[in-house]
């Protein structure tokens, strides 16, 4: 943005003026329709805070506190409660519309609702007489804080305005304002910033508060980007909101954002590539508010841009969830992360947060004028889009095995989302199933229990975008990911049909959960866990806590009824003679918050395979666990093991900052706050960080970390660590990294600056689905079966050899690929070789886990290997 002489001149007013408080704008040029007239009874913003919106950024609390006031002030205001976050805080949502709305809000919604499927005359009718209903999210990333400034100034205006155009506006929509999707995320970047500014105004891009500190605001309380939950609902901030949402569906959706501060204004349309199955006039309609807010910015020579950057291929964002619900969703980014309260651009402009907040402001008008402006059209579209009848996808009919261990939590994703989800009362055949591991359609024999899920409903587009193996992809150079098929995220044997389903069924009216409990609860002689069970590890880490020794089998036995598979768990209880007079109910209390099933066994002889007792069956050690933080390592990833340890599995884990292990030497580390020897510790995780690693482990922390895994340590190497740990880069071990080959063709040597964006993405792997073989007799894939789905982010893997114990690797080039997108180069280069493996080192081991195991916690099928490999490998020779 292009600075005015006014604003240059505000920035270097005098100490008497700065002391006063700091004249961020002109706001003539950027004007909060100060022209209207509005409730004297109801405080402005900056009435009730003390400050011009943009001079400071406001605590999550003070703004809860001013539309609490909102809401008590105004009969156009009603606040909810949806949902409180991980630290606590709660998630506020705003309903606003006229007063005469509100006194008939819950019919207005019940007939909204009627809109997915009423008859076609009760259609008709409700589309010319209802309000259209429009949802805005603000502040999914926590330091992208200009939104939730500006929704405070969007609901004042709503609830005090008293011109013609707002009441028409009221009169003719339902608003529903999330006004801040991740508190926790806002509240740690907002505590930092304020903490780091200065009374004289920073704007040098350099100064200190334009640095925000590792992990930053952007994520919430376990460091997780939740814009990308809004599908899966792992966290609470987004599974409260789109369990809200379904209240609405609204017509139009807008999600709030910032960029880095030297970009412009991104408004809609996006670019490619965008989900193909979206009705046709999606684009068109989404211009329509593209082209009302920039005539609005035209008006104040504000700088933006469309049709670029920013794609709505992904569902699990605020800007795609919706319309895959049968809306308009639409994304907004201000450019503004880094940019404090005021920063000079990389252009000589002045990036200012009154003008970002003006223009939140602006967008969250615009758009609500058009869509009342266009409020009948936007009702048909949504009509036309819940109707199944107009789906451009094939499927008729989803299958779901109830014996993989994470169809649960894909059953529950669809029941939170309004989802029909059947289950199969007998067996049956399918004669024309898509098998989703070989991509072959034939027949297909499916057992009684079967989940099913017709596309036969009102959400019919949500769930072919989230379940269909694969989507049409325009193009493969994207923002994020190139898959998310749920049945390839959680690993389920699935299958998809073009026909209808013909075999009875059972609705599944609420959240299904696993058998659980404890078989033979009075056991004689020891109680057995199978391994490959959802919640088995979260069983373990809760004997470990109860103090109980733990052995787990080597291969599979059987007394002849049931059979257990590699690593079930086994607790002998005469090797836990200390616990004889709570040992059953302990079981059982186990078995019921982990949610497991227990066998107790009356003797130690089996049918088939080795003694419970047997030396075989090896007894497992409590671990010890640090995981690296801090720089060069990926805060999403550190976050993601966190989470799958800390709140799922219920293993305490201990973060260790890496910048302590470079101020001292290992193996003592942190000295300045107490003892942190690296000796305390049995095993350590690296999560993805590899460019920095060089730094961090220099070679006389090489040799002293080498010494530590030689004598019993236990390294676990993620994503890009996993390359410094090469042949190619430290000679740490000689496991070889495998890249594809330098492209030095006689395109890639000639190709026009104008094509190079699209020629070198084309030769990324932008999060691709890939059929892995593993090898479920090791370890490190104990409870996995013999395929797995495993997402690709890259192009590296590792070379197989008599060293490496190839737990993991990628099938042939012609079966590897299953879903995304992935070039016939990297195809080649990554078929046979290594993604997951062990490297024996002395008496220790070196894990490598070349792909996220656990990425963004919904795709979960390899999340075993985590667990295993601090849980089950240490204890294993």
């Amino acid at each position: 943005m292009k600075p005015t002489f006014t604003l240059f001149f505000f920035l270097l007013l005098s100490l008497q003026l700065l002391a006063q408080g700091p004249v961020l704008v002109d706001e003539k040029r950027f004007p909060l329709d100060p022209q209207l007239t509005y409730d004297a009874n109801i405080p402005s913003p900056e009435q009730y805070f003390g400050y011009k919106l943009g001079a400071e950024f406001t605590l999550y609390a003070h703004t809860v506190n001013y539309v609490k006031e909102l809401d008590r002030l105004s009969d156009k205001v009603t606040l909810h409660q949806y949902g409180s976050t991980y630290e606590g805080r709660p998630l506020i949502r705003l309903v606003i519309t006229s007063p005469e709305n509100h006194k008939n809000l819950e019919s207005i919604r019940q007939r909204h609702l009627k809109l997915l499927d009423g008859s076609a005359s009760e259609v008709a009718s409700l589309v010319k007489s209802e309000p259209i209903f429009i949802t805005y999210s603000y502040n999914i990333h926590g330091n992208e804080a200009s939104s939730t400034e500006a929704v405070a100034q969007v609901a004042y205006r709503l609830a005090a305005a008293q011109d013609a155009e707002t009441k028409n506006i009221l009169n003719n929509s339902v608003i529903v304002l999330y006004i801040c999707v991740n508190p926790d995320g806002r509240d740690r970047f907002v505590y930092w910033y304020k903490s780091t500014q200065r009374s004289v105004l920073g704007y040098e891009p350099r100064d200190l508060e334009h640095y925000e500190p590792w992990p930053g605001g952007r994520g919430n309380h376990y460091w997780f980007d939740v814009n990308r939950d809004w599908v899966w609902g792992i966290h609470p901030e987004t599974r409260t909101l789109t369990m809200d949402y379904q209240q609405w569906m609204s017509q139009v959706h807008v999600d709030f954002h910032e960029q880095g501060y030297n970009n412009n204004y991104f408004t809609a349309p996006g670019t490619t590539p965008r989900n193909k199955l979206l009705p046709d006039t999606y684009e068109a309609l989404s211009d329509t508010f593209g082209r009302a807010n920039i005539k609005e910015f035209d008006k104040h020579r504000i700088s933006y841009f469309t049709r670029d950057a920013f794609d709505f291929f992904y569902p699990g964002y605020g800007s795609s969830y919706p319309s895959v619900m049968g809306g308009i969703a639409m994304l907004v980014e201000q450019g503004g992360i880094g940019g404090g309260r005021a920063v000079q651009t990389d252009d000589g402009g002045y990036n200012v947060l009154r003008i970002r907040i003006f223009d939140h402001y602006t967008t969250s008008i615009a758009t609500i004028k058009k869509a009342v402006e266009r409020k009948e059209t936007l009702l048909k579209y949504s009509v036309d889009a819940w109707n199944p009848g107009t789906s451009k996808s094939p499927t008729k009919t989803y299958y779901l095995s109830a014996e993989s261990p994470y169809t649960l939590d894909v059953v529950n994703m669809l029941l939170r989302q309004q989802v029909k989800v059947e289950k199969a009362s007998k067996a049956f055949t399918v004669s024309d199933a898509l098998d989703y591991r070989t991509g072959q359609t034939g027949s297909k024999n499916l057992p009684a229990g079967t989940y099913i899920v017709s596309t036969n409903q009102a959400r019919h587009l949500f769930i072919s975008s989230v379940l269909e193996r694969r989507l049409a992809i325009e193009d493969s150079v994207m923002y994020d990911m190139a898959t998310w098929s749920a049945i390839l995220a959680y690993n389920i044997e699935g299958y998809s049909s073009n026909s209808k389903h013909n075999v009875a069924t059972d609705v599944v009216t609420q959240a299904v959960s696993a058998n659980t409990g404890v078989i033979n609860p009075n056991a004689q002689y020891a109680y057995v866990i199978e391994w490959k069970q959802r919640n088995a590890p979260q069983a373990l880490a809760q004997l470990w806590a109860k103090g109980y020794k733990v052995r787990a089998c080597h291969e599979p036995f059987s007394d002849g009824k049931t059979s257990w598979g590699y690593g079930s768990l086994i607790v002998l209880i005469e090797r836990n003679e200390d616990k004889q007079t709570r040992i059953h109910q302990d079981m059982v209390e186990i078995a019921q918050k982990a949610g497991v099933l227990i066998h107790g066994l009356g003797s130690g002889r089996v049918k088939d395979g080795m003694d419970l007792a047997s030396g075989r069956n090896r007894p497992l050690k409590v671990p010890r666990v640090a995981l690296l933080v801090d720089p060069p390592f990926s805060s999403l990833t550190a976050g993601q093991i966190t989470f799958l340890f800390d709140y799922e599995t219920g293993l305490p884990i201990q973060r260790v900052r890496g910048s302590v292990l470079q101020q001292t030497a290992l193996p003592k580390f942190g000295e300045r706050y107490g003892a942190a020897d690296l000796n305390q510790f049995d095993v350590l995780i690296l999560p993805d960080g590899g460019a920095g690693l060089g730094e961090l482990f220099k070679p006389e922390q090489q040799a002293q970390l080498r010494d530590w895994i030689s004598r019993g340590g236990t390294l676990i190497a993620t994503e890009s660590a996993v390359s410094f740990f090469t042949a190619q880069r430290s000679r740490f071990t000689t496991v070889k990294l495998i890249e594809p080959a330098r492209d030095s063709s006689m395109a890639a040597r000639t190709v026009a600056y104008e094509d190079r964006e699209d020629y070198y993405g084309k030769k990324r792997t932008p999060g691709t689905a890939l059929n892995g073989l593993i090898d479920n007799s090791h370890p490190l894939a104990f409870g996995l079966g013999k395929e797995l789905y495993s997402i690709k982010q890259d192009n590296a893997a590792l070379a197989p050899s008599p060293e490496l114990q190839s737990v993991g690797r990628y099938a042939s080039a012609d079966k590897a690929f299953v879903a995304g997108y992935i070039s016939e180069d990297n195809k080649k280069s990554l078929a046979g070789n290594t993604f997951a493996g062990v490297l024996p080192l002395g008496q220790g081991k070196i894990v490598f886990l070349q792909d996220n195991t656990q990425f963004r916690m919904f795709w979960r099928g390899p999340s075993r290997m985590m667990q295993n490999a601090v849980m089950m490998v240490p204890s294993f020779n």
